[in-house]
């Protein structure tokens, strides 16, 4: 990739993402805990197992229906703790500034930033403030890193999807995208339309507390759905079936998908995940995730598959098989 430039589709989490880490920043970090490949490092200190992550993140517009850059940049680190099946305990938080961004539009979101760190029961305990010259940036970025304490018996991994699984969705898919889109260029969509952006780490404690042998949680973020399990399935050299009607999906959001041409597949999510179980665990799994008001409308939407290996496929509704391949570049304008 040497004589190649950035693109903004690098920053996708689709395929060029993919290429970047590995052509870039593998070779130059390579080492074994980053080689696990998963929302964050867990870590082995002093006997104490811990997840690690951070997250960066610039939005456009910054307030948008059922959130904001603020609570995006809590629910997304915490989100990412989670999913390592940990108890995110402290945050960190580094802001980016331009010249010129109103105080008022800081306070406001800063203010959100303790309200979801508040709903998640995490603290900001750390952080940093940087301005610079106007044009340097577009109004604010904000950067959070957490941890968090990993529960006994608990081991999560993309590697450890097994044939038979069952994988189960805590909820609807492709309102995020879709709420920061319409904002940004004033379509009209209906008012049910909004941001999904949540701390899922109570759901998490939940339903690894009663169930510890979850085998992979993620949170299916930029790239959507189809991409994620793409990852999950290149991690554990599986493949993936999935059932279309299966999937949950408002007629709203596909309403929208289908008057814009977008696959809602693909679309970013920021309060749902994906859950890996046996199927001796899945109702036991289903019904602690329908009683938690973030997951009442978790379903199963599909099964591990011996083969084809690393590849995921959607059984559609006239009973053919799509392929899933992961996203390429962006499905639609930058909105995380």
């Amino acid at each position: 990739m040497s004589n190649e430039r950035v693109q903004l589709a690098h920053g996708s989490g689709g395929k060029l993402s993919h290429d970047l880490i590995k052509d870039v920043m593998w070779p130059a970090f390579a080492n074994e805990i980053l080689g696990e490949m998963n929302d964050g490092a867990q870590l082995h200190i002093s006997g104490c197992r811990l997840a690690f992550s951070t997250d960066s993140y610039v939005v456009k517009p910054l307030f948008f229906p059922g959130g904001d850059i603020g609570k995006l940049a809590v629910c997304g680190t915490v989100n990412d703790v989670a999913m390592n099946g940990a108890l995110p305990l402290y945050l960190s938080a580094g802001f980016v500034l331009e010249e010129g961004f109103p105080i008022a539009d800081l306070q406001r979101i800063v203010a959100s930033m303790q309200q979801a760190a508040k709903e998640a029961g995490v603290h900001i305990v750390t952080g940093d403030t940087k301005v610079v010259e106007k044009g340097a940036v577009d109004g604010i970025y904000i950067n959070t890193a957490g941890i968090g304490k990993i529960m006994d018996g608990i081991h999560i991994s993309g590697k450890n999807a097994l044939p038979g699984q069952n994988i189960i969705l805590s909820g609807y898919l492709g309102e995020h995208s879709l709420a920061v889109m319409g904002e940004r260029h004033g379509l009209q969509f209906p008012q049910s339309v909004r941001s999904d952006c949540a701390p899922l780490n109570g759901l998490v404690e939940a339903m690894l507390t009663a169930v510890p042998k979850v085998a992979v949680l993620r949170d299916p973020t930029r790239g959507g759905l189809a991409t994620t399990l793409n990852e999950i399935a290149l991690q554990s050299g599986v493949g993936i079936m999935l059932e279309e009607t299966h999937i949950p999906i408002s007629s709203a959001v596909q309403a929208a998908c289908d008057i814009l041409g977008f696959d809602p597949l693909y679309l970013a999510n920021e309060g749902k995940m994906v859950v890996f179980v046996e199927p001796e665990s899945t109702n036991q799994v289903l019904d602690i995730m329908q009683q938690h008001v973030y997951g009442s409308e978790a379903r199963v939407i599909g099964t591990v598959v011996k083969e084809p290996r690393g590849q995921v496929g959607l059984r559609t509704r006239i009973g053919g098989v799509r392929l899933l391949d992961m996203l390429v570049g962006d499905q639609l304008p930058r909105i995380c």
